[in-house]
């Protein structure tokens, strides 16, 4: 190729390893806050430890990645031979992530393309490699970006979770806030929309909202190809279980992952998350 575009996300897309080392994609860390102590997502702390940490009700937060860590992951991408960069990251509505990504990219050394996805976990995930399957293919800088755009567009995500109570303390249930006083009496139903999270659906019981949300999957699916991701923390039986249901129920299905989010989502959703991503190809 005579140009290579580099993709870079950050730690929330929750990417196989092994997919992100295949595609050559950078992830930025986001940092949780426990106690007083600063960790990195993804190295210096475990899904299993946060949840552990969130049981004993300890005090956790989150904080963005700052500038300077993006800048210095531009200017490693234009050493390695990189003539423009897409930078993908989670809803700006979650995290200042996006902002701090806007930042460093103003003084980078090469192009840098900035996005909201609007998404996160997988589904922001799934815009990443689009976009490093476009550039792998020879697009150019605006074609990734497209590509990302056109995936996020087709991709949802519905989560079951055991309690608003995470999400209430991070204030990051959006318009659902209205509707907390009833649903914390009932299992709640989300859905990711417009890069907030919002109430979809209120269930009676845990088993009802998890065949709730298994067929919420599959009206979504009917008969188009799709990718799907089923994310947990502390819920491993459950999200496997899920998984093989979607798998002999959703006819296209072409990959299917099951993962345990990172300590950032975690530390807002809590213990028993279950999360589905849909996304078309």
């Amino acid at each position: 190729m005579s140009r290579h575009v580099a993709i870079v996300t950050d730690s929330t897309a929750y990417l196989p390893p092994q997919t992100m080392e295949r595609h050559g994609i950078t992830a930025v860390p986001l940092t949780v806050v426990l106690g007083d102590e600063a960790l990195e997502e993804g190295t210096e702390i475990s899904a299993r430890s946060l949840a552990l940490a969130l049981q004993k009700r300890r005090s956790v937060t989150t904080s963005r990645p700052s500038p300077e860590v993006f800048a210095e992951t531009y200017r490693a991408a234009a050493a390695a031979g990189a003539t423009g960069i897409v930078s993908l990251h989670l809803s700006a509505e979650f995290s200042g992530t996006y902002d701090a990504a806007l930042l460093a990219a103003r003084d980078a050394p090469v192009p840098v393309r900035v996005v909201d996805t609007g998404m996160v976990a997988m589904a922001l995930g799934f815009c990443a490699l689009a976009a490093a399957e476009t550039a792998e293919a020879g697009g150019t800088l605006d074609e990734a970006v497209v590509a990302a755009e056109k995936r996020a567009a087709g991709t949802a995500a519905y989560f079951y979770v055991d309690t608003l109570d995470y999400l209430r303390r991070g204030g990051r249930i959006g318009a659902a806030q209205a509707l907390l006083g009833s649903a914390l009496a009932v299992k709640p139903l989300l859905q990711l929309e417009g890069g907030r999270i919002e109430m979809k659906e209120k269930v009676r019981t845990a088993s009802k909202a998890i065949a709730r949300l298994e067929e919420l999957v599959a009206e979504r699916a009917g008969a188009a190809r799709v990718d799907i991701a089923v994310h947990h923390l502390a819920a491993a039986e459950r999200a496997s279980a899920l998984a093989e249901r979607l798998r002999e129920r959703v006819p296209g299905v072409a990959e299917l992952h099951v993962s345990e989010v990172g300590a950032v989502i975690g530390a807002h959703t809590g213990p028993g998350l279950l999360g589905v991503v849909i996304s078309a190809r």
